[in-house]
Order: structure tokens, then sequence, then C-alpha cells
């Protein structure tokens, strides 16, 4: 396949999968550098909110939840090259370190941990620019290709939702293959809607 994919992943920090996949494409990229890989932010809670409630981005209760994800918009924004290893570190901290990404101060510390300025970052997300981005971005995604969850991968015109079930470690190579392969089942076999195991050997 070619090294010139050009792709978007949805994420939330929240979901394992989304960080199963989505280490799979950050380890790829140390072997493809010239991917296009565009990350999309995505909204479980706002999957959840009832009609007539407000939306995620408008309810004060719900700041908590949002912040990691305009943390990470505003490294994607402000400062790109930052943004893969943080990315990978914010998914980290959540599932492998078991840290309340709600937290400011946590937040901050995975920042600085990450040679980003966390006040920095910290005055773009006081701004609610990155808010909207997360608004706009994930209504989107919802509109124009039916999202509902994470980690979705749009190539073209498609949207699959997919769940890898491992993570690539260190093995480039490995990840590589990962995303080649789901990304050649969306694009060359659209007529594949759903596949899944009934139950996992381990």
């Amino acid at each position: 396949m070619s090294a010139t994919l050009d792709f978007a992943v949805t994420w939330d920090y929240r979901c394992p999968f989304a960080r199963n996949f989505s280490e799979h494409v950050l380890v790829a990229l140390q072997k493809e550098p010239g991917w296009n890989v565009r990350w999309v932010p995505f909204s479980l809670n706002q999957t959840k909110v009832e009609e007539g409630s407000p939306d995620v981005w408008d309810d004060p209760e719900m700041a908590g939840t949002r912040l990691a994800v305009e943390v990470g918009l505003a490294v994607r924004d402000a400062f790109p090259d930052a943004f893969p290893q943080l990315h990978h570190a914010l998914f980290a901290a959540r599932h492998d370190d078991a840290l309340d990404i709600r937290e400011g101060d946590v937040l901050r510390r995975v920042l600085a941990a990450n040679s980003v300025d966390p006040d920095e970052v910290f005055a773009i997300v006081a701004t609610g620019e990155p808010r909207e981005t997360f608004r706009r971005e994930h209504l989107d995604v919802v509109a124009r290709y039916s999202v509902f969850g994470v980690p979705t991968v749009i190539v073209g015109d498609e949207a699959v939702f997919v769940r890898v079930m491992n993570r690539p470690g260190g093995d480039a190579d490995g990840a590589r293959a990962t995303v080649e392969r789901a990304i050649r089942l969306i694009h060359d076999w659209p007529e594949l809607n759903e596949f899944k195991h009934t139950s996992l050997q381990r």
C-alpha cells in the first residue's frame, strides 16, 4: 500500500479502543511520516445527551469532561509538532496511569512532562476557541458521515468504526500493517458492513 495515506481518526480520551488505534497510527507514523492523518475530536458524552438538555459544550457541569480534548486541540492547532507525543501521553495518563484527566493540575503535569508550556496551552483553552473547534468538528463528522463513536476512521467518503484489540508497543512495522489493513478494507471492500468475533481467544 502507498505510504501517502490520507485519512482521519476520531478520538475521545475516555475510550480504550480509541487509545489502541491511535497508538497504532502514532507508532506507524514513526515509519511513515508522509501519511496525512487528521485527528478529529468526538464527544462520547454528547451521544448520551437527552433531548432538551444542553449540549456538552454548553453545559458548565460537563467542563471537566471536555477539558482533556480541549487541551489536545489547543496543542494540535497551536503546537502541531508537539501533538503526536502529547496525544499519546494523554491516552496513557487516562488508561495506563489511571489519572483523572478531568483535572487541570493533572493535565498541566502531562503537558510539562511532554515539553509543552501548560500556561500557554491553558491560555488558549481559556479563549473558548478549542471548545468551539470541538463542537464544530464533532457535529461536522456526525452530519457528514453519521459518526457515532470512536475510533472512526474516515477515508474519502467512507467512515468506519474500527475496534482493534491489541496495542502496538514499539513495533512500527506491525502498527503500519494494522493501519494499512484497516484502510484497505475501508477502501477496497465497502460492502463489508460488519465483521465481529462473537468471542475472543486469549
